[in-house]
């Protein structure tokens, strides 16, 4: 299983602001969040997948621009990944793509000055079915790379939001 993804040169979509690049949704995100500097805002990226023939999946990652108690945005990037032969592989890819996503959005928004941010990494493992053997080692890794996460069912972004898309 191999991962070189670069989010930065990825397409994103929105239902409200149609097809755009990384930098675009940067722009739209930090255009929302100045919209109403006073409102609690929540940064969400969370990853889902889909299999499909010949150890093939459909990946979408989204980011989630959560205004509690009013709404929200969300911008989602859809690729395929193949050589992914079990349900373990594609979940540590989700979780390794939301990473990156993370990552690379931390990165955009401090370089324009903004490093007060608060963004979770939803999951899409939890206690029960196929993924709860999995659930320590997923959220182990994603602390450990310093982010706050959420397994379902708490992790909207990648079970509803990013899952809408696949």
């Amino acid at each position: 299983m191999t991962f070189d993804f670069d989010h930065k040169f990825a397409r994103f979509n929105s239902p409200t602001h149609g097809q755009m690049d990384f930098p675009e949704v940067v722009e739209k995100l930090l255009g929302y969040l100045q919209a109403e500097p006073g409102m609690a805002y929540e940064l969400i990226i969370g990853t889902d997948s889909m299999p499909g023939p010949d150890a093939e999946a459909e990946f979408v990652s989204a980011i989630v621009v959560h205004r509690k108690r009013s709404g929200g945005i969300y911008f989602w990037s859809k690729r395929h990944e193949t050589k992914l032969h079990t349900l373990r592989d594609r979940i540590f890819l989700e979780a390794l793509s939301s990473l990156k996503l993370a990552e690379t959005l931390i990165t955009s928004l401090r370089e324009k000055q903004i490093t007060d941010f608060n963004l979770v990494i939803h999951v899409d493992v939890g206690p029960n079915g196929e993924t709860k053997k999995m659930v320590h080692e997923i959220v182990g890794m994603i602390k450990g790379n310093g982010f706050e996460v959420k397994t379902k069912p708490d992790s909207y972004g990648a079970s509803s939001v990013a899952d809408r898309h696949t």
